[in-house]
């Protein structure tokens, strides 16, 4: 079951559950969409109908700016060049929810967060992190330098042999 609806434009192929990246809405996180404009929807059998008297609805997920597209502009042999970018803010819209000819398709809801971990785990994690620093306390720096090392002495710099001429300059005898 999908339908296709116009948003912003655009043409988007959605089905209950998908997530949409569309332009921007003037809508907040956690509010709720409906796309009235529908151009086709898609039965279970298979059969593809106009989008009359249907009603797609969404969530609004999130709010952001896309990836940045840099635009570049150049003239060869004109010493011209320009650089620009671009970055496109988009609403990602959560579809719930297809309604037409008495029919209600939704979406199963999406599961909730893990809120906090169990109080007994916070308690031996405490623990263990008390051992720890007991434990590098009683332990002697081992990331010092040893007093007995030096540095390597420093290469200097190769001398030219006295058997070899230069080329360029010639000796008269």
């Amino acid at each position: 079951m999908y339908a296709v609806i116009r948003a912003g434009g655009k043409q988007y192929r959605v089905a209950p559950g998908d997530v949409v990246r569309i332009e921007k809405l003037p809508a907040s996180q956690g509010d709720s969409v409906e796309f009235n404009d529908v151009l086709a929807v898609s039965a279970e059998d298979g059969k593809i109908g106009p989008g009359t008297d249907v009603m797609v609805t969404g969530r609004v997920m999130e709010a952001g700016r896309g990836d940045k597209i840099l635009v570049f502009h150049y003239k060869r042999k004109k010493q011209y060049k320009k650089i620009y970018g671009h970055r496109q803010p988009y609403t990602a819209v959560r579809i719930t929810e297809i309604a037409f000819d008495g029919q209600r398709f939704t979406a199963p809801e999406l599961p909730e967060p893990k809120k906090k971990i169990a109080p007994q785990v916070e308690e031996a994690e405490a623990a263990g992190a008390a051992e720890e620093a007991s434990a590098a306390k009683a332990k002697p720096a081992a990331h010092k330098k040893a007093a007995g090392k030096k540095a390597a002495p420093k290469k200097s710099a190769a001398k030219k042999s006295p058997g070899k001429k230069s080329s360029g300059a010639k000796k008269k005898k």
